[in-house]
């Protein structure tokens, strides 16, 4: 095999210069362990222990940094959509092949959570976001950039970094798909005039006039547009006339998808999902990539909990006082299930799964809010349609602390 390969780049070594020929030398060694995993069989457990460790360190050397400022050099619209890809199916299709048809000349860029492979739910994502930002590129994204590490971050957090990724890439305009209900045009159309509307206990509320539009809770997707209004005011950046709001389309089941990807009956949803996002799910589950929404680094977790003192855990991102007691009381653990049941409640549904994200991730508090402080301190280019496309993005956005980091650096 390593012969045919070398066969195969022989005359583009010849050409190449010697960075060329290093990234060629990477692709090699990317082919033969990755795409290959007999050469290198690597258990799911220890593959998401290493990805945890390098996204570790990724966060960790972030912190020391700050974003670079340069000047526009192309007048090309960015269209910034923010959407996890867990994985792509035809309703994110559909967003952004509407969002393309409205702005044909735009650059679609894709912002694809993110270090750690933990969602805003804290729950595991199913493939990586190299994955996923493979399938976003092939079926129609222009660029796909690396969004912030959600899992270890409240809502709020991780919509400021989600805004503050709008501001750096200097968005002209942000698709989103909605789910339409009586009362909720309004708000949508508040929030195009550029006004802020932010979710309060129960009632959601104009920032401005202080006037209640709508009582109730929203559905998740409605929320975080709203959310996104509140953070994009926040950090003062102008959002008039650059919401693209696309009504979901029906027929697509998150849970459905899900199920058949555990089950590995991924004909039951080629409805659902596009020919690209079920070979690329096939691939991964060959290689024992894929799923990984059941997977975490459970030893890391429970040697964290029943070993660390008390101080460095009520440290740990999202954790609490009443959390550290109720472990410092109960342990030794000997299961996830056990320390679930000892995390205190929180104001979501999804907070234990956050805090075990975080047990997981092993970052502190202080190191969370000096990365959101300067967030993004780099905008990662997970992947991208070619390489005209890639110089044109490279001098349209205004954030110069850019980085390519495809499948094959994160080998190295």
């Amino acid at each position: 095999m390593v012969i045919n390969l070398l066969r195969c780049f022989h005359k583009s070594f010849e050409k190449a210069s010697i960075l060329e020929s290093c990234h060629l030398f990477q692709l090699i060694i990317f082919q033969l362990i990755i795409l290959n995993p007999q050469v290198m069989p690597l258990p799911k457990e220890d593959f998401i222990k290493n990805f945890l460790k390098k996204d570790r360190k990724l966060i960790l050397d972030d912190v020391h940094h700050k974003p670079g400022k340069g000047y526009v050099e192309s007048d090309a619209k960015i269209i910034a959509d923010f959407t996890e890809y867990n994985p792509l199916h035809n309703g994110h299709l559909h967003c952004m092949m509407e969002a393309k048809r409205m702005v044909p000349e735009g650059i679609f860029t894709a912002i694809v959570p993110g270090p750690l492979e933990r969602s805003g739910r804290g729950l595991p994502y199913i493939i990586t976001r190299y994955a996923r930002a493979q399938a976003a590129v092939e079926l129609g994204a222009d660029v796909v950039v690396e969004g912030p590490p959600m899992g270890i971050m409240g809502s709020g957090q991780y919509s400021l970094c989600l805004s503050k990724m709008f501001q750096a890439l200097d968005a002209d305009h942000i698709p989103r798909g909605y789910k339409p209900f009586p009362g909720f045009e309004d708000i949508l159309e508040r929030i195009k005039e550029g006004r802020a509307v932010v979710p309060k206990p129960y009632r959601i509320v104009d920032l401005e006039s202080k006037e209640v539009l709508l009582k109730g809770k929203l559905d998740e997707d409605n929320y975080v547009i709203v959310s996104f209004s509140k953070s994009l005011n926040k950090i003062g950046f102008d959002f008039k006339d650059k919401f693209i709001f696309i009504k979901r389309i029906k027929g697509v089941s998150g849970t459905k998808i899900r199920e058949a990807i555990q089950s590995s009956h991924l004909e039951s949803v080629k409805e659902m999902l596009p020919g690209e996002t079920i070979e690329i799910l096939k691939e991964e589950m060959a290689h024992d990539r894929a799923p990984l929404d059941q997977t975490r680094d459970v030893p890391g977790i429970l040697e964290r909990v029943n070993e660390s003192p008390p101080w460095d855990i009520k440290s740990l991102a999202l954790i609490d006082e009443r959390t550290t007691e109720s472990f410092m009381e109960n342990r030794p653990f000997n299961s996830l299930e056990d320390i679930s049941s000892s995390i205190s409640r929180g104001f979501s549904r999804h907070h234990k799964n956050r805090v075990l994200s975080s047990l997981e991730a092993g970052i502190f508090k202080e190191v969370v809010h000096k990365y959101i402080e300067n967030y993004p301190q780099t905008i990662r280019i997970l992947n991208y349609k070619n390489k005209d496309i890639l110089k044109e993005f490279k001098k349209r956005i205004p954030h110069r602390r850019l980085e390519i980091c495809q499948w094959k650096k994160e080998i190295f």
